[in-house]
This record gives C-alpha cells, structure tokens and sequence, in this order.
C-alpha cells in the first residue's frame, strides 16, 4: 500500500506545480500587454508635454510669422508715405520789406533750415549782428551764399534793407527759398498733424532726452526689457521715487500705438511682447526710434491729435526739430507720458516739474552733466502761444474739403497751396490786435466777445494768401470766413452803382455818371403796395450829393434811389451774374445788402473791381504732385459780369472811400497805398465789414457775434481797424500801383459839391473819372468870383 501510494503523491505533487505555472508567470504579463497598445503613465505625461511644447512652438511661429507679415506691410507703409503733405507758397523776401530778423528766423525754422554757427551747406543759415547768411536749398539761389542786412534796432523790429550774394556782393531785389511744409493730414477717425524726419535730422540731445526717460535700456534689450520691468514695479511699489516709472520699452510703446489699442488686458499685453521681439527682429534700433519719435502722441491742439516730436517742436516753440536746445527737448520728452498732464499750454508748472525730472534722468544716464543739469533746470518754460493759429488750421481744414471735393488725389500726394505764412501771421497778428480793441469797448457796455473772419487774395489770380477764420482754432473749429454767411450790408452798395451804369450805358443814357447829384434826405419808399422808411447812419443827411460822395459816406438813402431808378430787378440781376450767396428779391432792401453771404463770397465777389469786370474764382491749390508728376485740377473759369469802363468808374469812386470816406482812419494810420474799399455795417449794428483792395491784394474783415445777436458796433469801428494793421504791414516794401485805366475813359475837374465842371473859384475840385461821351458840359455856378 505503501509502495503504490507514492506516485500519486508525485502526482499531486507535479499537478499543484503545473497548474501553478501561470501566476508564476504574472510579472511578465505587463510587457505581453504592451504590445497590445496599454502605455503607463509616464508615458502619457512625456507625451503630453512633447505635444504642448509642439503646440507653443507652433503658436509661437504662427503668431511670430503672422506678426511679422503685420509689420512688414505696415512698415511698409511708414517707410513710403501713404498721407498728403501741404505746403504754402514759397517763401519770399524783399528788399524794403518790414520783416525783421527774427521774422525772418521763424521762417527758417518752418522751412527746416539748421542754425549752424557758420552757413555753408543747402539749408544752413548763421545769424550775425543785424544779419543772416543763409544758403538756399531751392530757387535760383540754391547753393548760394545769400546775406540779408536789417534796420539795427534794440528790439529785433528793423526791416529789410539789403539782400546781396556774399561772394558777389550783388545787391537783389528779392530772395525765393522753399516752399515751407503747413503740415501732414492723416486720415482716420481723428485729425492728425505730424511731420516725419529722418532720425539724422532731430538733435542727439532731443533722442537722449526721450530714451533716459522712456527706456534708458533701450539699446540692450530685444524688444522687453525684463530688469527694466522689474524695477519699475518695485520703484512704484516701494515709493523710491516721487514719479512712477514705466515698465514698456520703447520698442512696445510703438507696438501699442502702430498696431494695437489701449486696452488694458493680459491678452493685449502678451501680443504686445510677441509684436515688440517680432519687431525688433525685423527693424533696427535705429528705425525703431526713427518711427517712435515721428509717432508718438503729445497732445491735442484744437481738432488735431499732435504726433511725432517734429511737430511738438512747430508748436510749442515755432521752431523745426533741428534748432530744438536742451531745454526744448527736455520738455518735449515729458510730455510723452502723460501729454493732458503735462502738456505746456494748460498746465506750465507741471511741464516744468516733469521737464527736470528728464534733465535728472539724462544725467543719471551720463547724457548731460550736473552743472548742465542745474543750469537748464533754471530755465522757464517759454512757449509760442500762437504757433498753431500761425499755422493757418482754417485753411487746412479749408484745403482738406477741397482735396475730397475737387480733386481725386489720395495718399503721399504734394499739395503746394496759394497760402503766404507771412501774410498769414501779419493776418494773424492784426486779427488778435484788432478783436482785443473791440473786446475792450463792448467790456464797457457788457456785451459778450465777438468773433471775427479774414480773407486776404490776389485779386489777379484769386489765390487765397491768408484765411482767418475765427479768434481762437483751439477754442472753435468753425470756419467763419468760409461758412458764415451774414448780411453783407452797405459793402453791397458798389454793385448797386455798378448796375447803374451798366444799364445807363445799355441805355445810351448820359446822366448817370459818378458825378450825378441825388437827393439824400428822408425818403418813403412804396413797393407791392407796401410803405418803407429807411434811415441813413446816425440819421445824417447831406441833401444834394454826388454820387461818388453817396458812395464814399455810405448814404442808404441816395443808394436806394439809385437802385429804384435803375430797376431793383437789374440790380439783383447783376449779383445773380456775380452768382454769389443766397439771390437776394428786387425789393428796396436790396440796395442795403439784405441778403447773405460769407465773406469768402464776398471777396470773390469783389476782385471783379480790379480785374476791370471779370471775377475770378477763388482757389487755394496750386499744384498736386503725385510721384513727381501734376495731377489735374478741377477749377472753375473766370467769367465776365460787367464792362471794363463802369466797372473802373465804380472802383475810382471807390478810392473816395479811403481817401475822404468811411474809410478814411485807414490814411491816418498808415495805409498810404493807392487803393479802394467800403465799409459795411447791417440793421441794428448787427455786423461790421470792410472790404479794401489793390490792384495786388484784396482783404475781407468781418466782425460779429456767432448767434447773430447785435454788435453794436461799425465797420468802420470794428473791421476797419483790423484791415489797415493788415494791409499796411503786408504790402511794406512793396512799390505803390495803381489801377489801370481801361480805354473809354476821361478825366475832368468838377466841382466836388455840385457835379458840375469846376471854375476857378470851386473851393473842392476833384478830377472825376466818366465814359467818354457822358462828361458834364455846365459849369458850376454854385461857387462865383
């Protein structure tokens, strides 16, 4: 039994470890399991990071690529210029003329000519003692040293006396240099000014100023700059300073300006850092800071965002970047951070306080020195206060209207405009002179400030050459001169004269010359059954009077009677050929000037006095030049509205104006020119006109309130005063012409009271102008031996 239970035991034995086999086998199942697609978890880990690390490294490239695509085409864009530029007529001196040797130095500044301490290089000028040599860049001086010689005079007020070629020693009548850049339009949702240079054009000192400030690691960064970062959190958390520190380079300063918006999220500022390194990689330094400095917002004048410290320099302180000195840069710098804050105009304290925190900022970089630092940090803050209205904004508003109406030019176009800057700042100048006058007798009858316009052309051509069109850009954009329209009142009255000897003339009548006399006296005037009873001024009357003497004293009644002897329809037929404002009705008020007009219009109107009939429209662009090639310009032909004979009788008559008339406070303070005008006031004082000329230069002034509420002052009192400082300094210099004679006409001495040919005995004889063929043929037998 023994002996056969043994091999069952063997057996039990053997089965137990054969059926055991398989969990001794269990460590190696995981590898079997493997191949059949089960990973661990380390695995998966490495590989969720390799994915991600894909997945940034392909988001970095996309945003990397598509970035750089976005500043390539706008790069692109700032490298070829895509906005218009605007420039004035070139600017021109002569001899005699009253501009003074720091006028002459504001003009330099707006052509952009460098102050050197000698002149030897295009567009150099060197200031000497009652002198300058400067070296002209244009005109058929360009390369030439050119000398101007001043009137010596303590406080700068000397005019030209003297232009000669330095080597030559030849004496010039007149000396053309550039045509001076107004400004560049940029187009969007807001108005822009700037104006781009080449880095080599702005001062080191100006390019050190902003980088101590706004990123004094500029250089060594690649777009952030991480320590900068870090240190302007813990300077503005720990309080080190009394200002806080900006952590944004300049390189994303451009960024977020060129290409982003100003909102304040993670998700901007990340785009910004990718856009800064993206940019770097694409433009150099010096590009960068080229583009930032030609960019960078520094305030609001008026409608006009103020970009680019190019332009800052133009209007804080009327002078091109190249001349900018320590203490200029240093204040333009400032304002970059917070330009409402620290803008110089509003806030002077403020821009001070932050200018030397700059001038501290380039000595703590070893841009200037210490001693350079206290002495600068000594200066006052000196501004030129009306560099922008100098700059004529009514008329580049003006000019801007025009491009989109009467040209298809868009994009880097050259616009060179009719525009004289030296007239423009006498304009200027005569209209803050004028309106403070004014603004200190209606103070005395507490009425509010009025506002004013002013239109100065060539009557010749019709190019405007100066464009005031309100006492303050800053205060109010509306342009007054061009979009006002008033009642022109009595400076309506020569083309009532003017109707009147055309139709005497179409009538072979003889008796309506300038020497017919009329009766000025109180007069009741029936018209479609209705009575009026007009009043001449201050209810003076003269009873007999001449026509030219009607005209001359501006009598409502005498001009009223012409016209209803002429025909109110003829009348408003004339100005409906002028085709000037609203047509005014053939009623007796037309004689008054009782309909509207702005004075844009009204200086139209009125060159068709000097030009013998003929007016010409008005223009403000000269030439478009696009790719160095003119592009055409739609503007409308001169038309003839009345004779060349009447029209001359009506502007000699005119020259009574000036000489004994309403006009005649011109002569007394200086306007000694051969010229002519009338003066204008409306119902109730409401608006006051003076409208003068030569046969060179025409000049509007209108005076009012904007709600079109009274006055209460003459034009003689109010716009008068206005238009004798302007055209007395705008044609210093210039030689006296008078107008020209058209043939048809005669001259005769008559008796000034009656009309009549003088005898020896008329104590008031005037040589009076008539068509041949209407002379008077009795003697005056008013005035006996």
């Amino acid at each position: 039994m023994w002996v056969a239970a043994a091999p069952r035991i063997a057996d039990k034995t053997y089965v137990p470890t054969a059926q055991t086999s398989p969990p001794a086998a269990k460590p190696n199942a995981r590898p079997r399991a493997a191949k059949n697609g089960r990973r661990g978890w380390k695995f998966y880990v490495a590989l969720a990071g390799a994915l991600t690390l894909v997945l940034f490294c392909g988001l970095v490239s996309y945003f990397y690529v598509s970035f750089s695509r976005m500043i390539d085409a706008r790069m692109h864009g700032e490298f070829q210029r895509t906005d218009p530029r605007i420039f004035a007529r070139p600017f021109t001196v002569r001899r005699g003329q009253r501009i003074t040797l720091l006028q002459t130095i504001d003009r330099l500044n707006e052509l952009g000519y460098a102050q050197r301490p000698r002149a030897q290089m295009p567009g150099e000028f060197a200031i000497g003692r009652d002198a300058l040599a400067v070296v002209p860049r244009a005109g058929e001086r360009r390369g030439q040293t050119v000398r101007l010689v001043y009137a010596a005079s303590k406080t700068g007020s000397g005019g030209l006396i003297n232009i000669e070629l330095f080597t030559k020693k030849q004496s010039l009548d007149s000396l053309a240099l550039d045509a001076p850049l107004i400004t560049a339009l940029v187009s969007g949702e807001g108005r822009e000014k700037r104006r781009d240079v080449p880095l080599a054009a702005i001062p080191s000192h100006m390019v050190r100023a902003v980088v101590a400030i706004e990123d004094r690691r500029f250089y060594d960064h690649p777009g952030i700059d991480i320590i900068g970062t870090t240190r302007a959190v813990l300077t503005n958390i720990l309080g080190t300073r009394k200002y806080l520190s900006g952590g944004s380079t300049i390189t994303q300063q451009l960024v977020r300006n060129t290409f982003l918006t100003q909102e304040k999220s993670l998700k901007r500022k990340f785009t910004e850092w990718f856009m800064s390194v993206a940019l770097e990689r694409r433009l150099t330094k010096d590009q960068i800071l080229e583009l930032y400095l030609n960019d960078v917002w520094l305030g609001q004048r008026g409608s006009f965002a103020i970009h680019g410290v190019p332009e800052a320099a133009r209007l804080f302180f009327a002078k091109d970047v190249s001349n900018l000195n320590l203490v200029e840069a240093a204040t333009i710098a400032g304002v970059i951070q917070a330009p409402p804050r620290y803008s110089p105009f509003t806030n002077p304290d403020r821009a001070k306080e932050r200018r030397n925190v700059v001038l501290h900022a380039m000595q703590e970089t070893g841009f200037i020195s210490p001693d350079a630092e206290e002495r600068a940090a000594r200066e006052p803050v000196q501004i030129v206060a009306r560099a922008l209205e100098s700059e004529a904004p009514y008329f580049v508003d003006y000019v801007s209207q025009e491009l989109q109406e009467r040209s298809k030019a868009t994009g880097a176009v050259d616009v060179y405009t009719t525009l004289d800057l030296q007239l423009q700042r006498i304009a200027q100048d005569a209209m803050r002179d004028g309106l403070t006058r004014v603004d200190e007798i209606l103070a005395r009858r507490k009425r509010r400030n009025p506002q004013a316009a002013l239109m100065a052309i060539d009557p010749r051509t019709g190019e405007i050459l100066a464009m005031v069109g309100g006492r303050s850009y800053n205060q109010s954009q509306y342009n007054r001169a061009v979009s006002a329209r008033r009642q022109p009142g009595s400076v309506f009255k020569p083309f009532v004269y003017l109707a009147a000897f055309e139709r005497a003339q179409a009538d072979g009548r003889t008796d309506i010359t300038p020497a017919t006399v009329v009766l000025d006296e109180p007069t009741a005037f029936t018209f479609n059954q209705q009575t009026w009873s007009p009043s001449n001024y201050d209810n003076e009357y003269d009873g007999p009077i001449t026509l030219r003497r009607a005209l001359a004293l501006s009598r409502n009644i005498a001009t009223i009677k012409v016209a209803e002897s002429t025909g109110y329809d003829t009348v408003a037929a004339l100005w409906k050929r002028v085709g000037i404002g609203t047509p005014p009705r053939p009623y007796p008020s037309i004689a008054l000037g009782v309909f509207e007009a702005s004075p844009f219009e009204i200086a139209s109107a009125y060159t068709i006095f000097p030009n013998g009939g003929t007016l010409r429209p008005l223009r403000a662009i000269s030439r478009i030049v696009n790719g160095g090639k003119d592009l055409p310009i739609d503007l409308p032909a001169p038309k003839t509205v009345a004779r060349r004979d009447t029209t001359f009788l009506v502007t000699n008559m005119m020259r009574s104006v000036l000489n004994e008339g309403t006009g005649a406070a011109a002569r007394a303070n200086g306007f000694t020119v051969d010229g002519a005008g009338k003066s204008g006031t409306t119902n109730d004082l409401r608006d006051a006109w003076f409208v003068g000329f030569t046969p060179e230069l025409l000049t509007v002034v209108w005076v009012g309130l904007d709600d079109n509420q009274a006055l209460g002052l003459s034009g003689s009192q109010a716009a008068l005063p206005i238009w004798t400082q302007f055209m007395t300094r705008a044609l210093a210099g210039h030689g006296n012409v008078s107008f020209e004679t058209p043939e048809g006409i005669s001259f005769v001495d008559i008796d000034r009271d009656t009309g009549k040919l003088a005898t020896p005995s008329c104590p008031r004889v005037y040589r009076e102008a008539f068509l041949v063929g209407t002379e008077p043929t009795e003697m005056c037998a008013l005035h006996h031996f």
